[in-house]
């Protein structure tokens, strides 16, 4: 099944929802208009489609290998690597000081949009990268910068992030791996690594491992986790690679999904043969990024970059489903339609609940891509706003959308691959279909970066009680802007949307109100509904892009602009407020009253 980029819903959303046009105003973006936007998508289309999509099936089918501690990615990877970094696709939204496009992120995210639908597995590379990237421009020191941003940022080197431990998922606090310091202020790293995303491969001449670890004597706990460059190979003071450091792929792990994708344990400082550990002793190479004890601090720049990018990773791996199930329901003939209007079986789309299916599948992917590419504007803004101001409440308004776009937009990709599996019937249960690989790749997205709940614990706590919902319920009087503008329409569906968007933004309030004023008082009555909360606000804020897009929809079709797209936009933010939007005052009720009911068996009961 072949991939085609959804250019005109992108663009649609870049021009009408995120404004490029003000965007383009902004300090260093003066040239990334509409009209750049259209080039740079139109050309990333075409590579997406043309080179990495081939390879997907393939990577599933035949996935990286691990041996005699070196991976060997996908065949075809390499060199699909290599045309991805001679494009400039890797620094596309990165600082031209370094080599990069500088391109605002509101373009960059329908790029990555597009290279994870095309092949997920591959994505995961370039995405790793980014955030090493980010972390080094925001803390690395202009001597860490100068060796391996302008490598990284062309892709000629990839990045990679090294948090987890075999006895350290989620609770950083637990983690174990040292750094010793050394007479030269370099480190010697020692640990075990699991989990790590490409963290051996055969597709870049060198990688650059991102690392927390302890300094000898530092406090317990997040307060004494410090974070460390430690490359593959040192790089000399001329740039170039010389002697390999203390680091190799023990093994890498055998996944449901994204088999491609090399997941490598790594160990630091073990001795590794033909290593600098034979003429220095073991402990891989180290240099600290920033300063000690603020490692945790560092890495959540990563993070945050990297959980955006996983809720694009959901929406992408939605539309590539979504894609998949339309197409096999146009073609596989079953049953006669049961209004009667054919005499013979037809193809299986005519059935109304295929269509349901299908519907939940386009306005949840939709709801989820525009309120990403507002929330994408946001950043931009927030980084080259000329006023303070603005910057700091687009900033807010960013950080508010993190766990939406990462947590809603994962939960959602698992509904719609699901559906997916189900419009082929019984042959969505057969590999050969593709259906499967879909559903399967999209499970680790509500887990890696933060599982849903630790989203959710963030929305609740960062973003949230702490400011006693004020963020929450500014974005409510924006909501509440765009119901008086659907109130001026007379079309039907204007008023269906209306109905449906009051009613969930005042659900909304009232569990912000519960949640801003109960998270100290009753933490386990808050936290049992942090998850519904994290889903009803995603579901309300999807909601309110559509709700938009209806405006803008009519408006535009009335003046018989592409009126055939205008009106699929419209029927599908129907479509999403009656049967999607139409959940929230019932998820309230589970927040709201339902806490006590979530805590109330015994443990030895389970």
């Amino acid at each position: 099944m072949s991939y085609t980029a959804p250019l005109k819903d992108m663009l649609f959303d870049i021009e009408h929802l995120a404004s490029i046009g003000e965007i383009a105003r902004l300090p260093g973006f003066e040239d990334a208009g509409l009209e750049t936007a259209q080039a740079v998508l139109e050309e990333c289309a075409r590579f997406n489609q043309d080179v990495i999509a081939p390879l997907n099936i393939e990577g599933d089918r035949n996935p990286s290998s691990f041996k005699d501690g070196q991976v060997a990615t996908t065949p075809g990877f390499k060199e699909a690597f290599a045309q991805y970094v001679s494009g400039g696709w890797q620094g596309l939204q990165h600082p031209a000081d370094f080599g990069g496009q500088g391109l605002p992120k509101t373009i960059g995210a329908a790029c990555g949009e597009m290279l994870n639908s095309a092949n997920m597995s591959f994505a995961l590379c370039p995405l790793l990268s980014d955030g090493a990237i980010e972390a080094l421009l925001t803390a690395g020191s202009d001597e860490l910068k100068a060796v391996y941003l302008e490598k990284l940022v062309s892709g000629q080197w990839t990045g990679t992030m090294n948090l987890t431990e075999p006895q350290a998922g989620s609770d950083l606090a637990l983690v174990r791996s040292r750094a010793e310091p050394q007479p030269d202020g370099t480190y010697k790293v020692f640990g075990t690594k699991i989990f790590i995303t490409y963290g051996e491969h055969d597709m870049a001449e060198n990688i650059v491992h991102l690392v927390l670890a302890r300094v000898t004597g530092a406090p317990e706990g997040v307060k004494g986790i410090s974070l460390f460059v430690v490359p593959k190979f040192l790089v000399g003071k001329d740039g170039a690679l010389g002697k390999r450091n203390d680091v190799h792929c023990v093994s890498i792990e055998h996944k449901m999904g994204i088999k491609a994708s090399p997941t490598a344990v790594l160990q630091y400082g073990d001795g590794t043969a033909a290593s600098i550990a034979d003429s220095a002793g073991p402990g891989a190479v180290g240099y600290l990024v920033g300063q000690e004890n603020r490692g945790l601090e560092y890495m959540f720049i990563m993070m945050n970059s990297a959980r955006y990018a996983v809720g694009m990773q959901g929406i992408a791996i939605a539309e590539r489903a979504y894609q998949h199930a339309v197409a096999y329901a146009k073609d596989r003939v079953q049953s006669r339609p049961v209004d009667g209007s054919m005499n013979a079986s037809a193809p299986i789309i005519h059935h109304p609940d295929v269509k349901r299916m299908l519907m939940t599948m386009r306005a949840y992917t939709e709801g989820c891509r525009a309120m990403a590419s507002v929330a994408a504007a946001a950043y931009d803004a927030a980084h080259h706003h000329p006023d303070a101001e603005a910057r700091k409440q687009n900033q807010a308004f960013y950080e508010f959308m993190v766990p939406l776009v990462k947590g809603y937009s994962t939960e959602m990709s698992l509904e719609v691959t699901s559906l997916g599996v189900q419009v082929h019937g019984g042959m969505g249960f057969i590999e050969e279909t593709g259906a499967a690989q879909y559903y399967r790749d999209a499970k680790i997205l509500t887990i890696y970066e933060g599982t849903t709940a630790i989203q959710a614990n963030d929305l609740v706590g960062r973003k949230t009680a702490r400011d006693g919902g004020q963020t929450a319920k500014a974005i409510a009087a924006q909501i509440e802007r765009t119901e008086v503008e659907l109130a001026k329409s007379s079309s039907a569906a204007a008023a269906a949307v209306l109905k449906r968007l009051k009613a969930a933004r005042e659900a909304f309030v009232e569990v912000v109100d519960f949640v801003a004023g109960q998270t100290k008082a009753s933490p386990n009555a808050v936290f049992a509904g942090s998850v519904p909360y994290l889903m009803l606000a995603g579901n309300l804020v999807a909601g309110w892009q559509l709700a938009r897009s209806l405006i803008i929809a009519e408006d535009l079709a009335s003046h018989s602009v592409d009126v055939d797209f205008m009106q699929a936009k419209i029927a599908t933010a129907r479509f999403y407020a009656e049967h999607i939007l139409a959940k929230v005052p019932g998820i309230r009720d589970s927040i709201v009253d339902g806490a006590e009911s979530v805590t109330a068996l015994a443990l030895d009961a389970f």
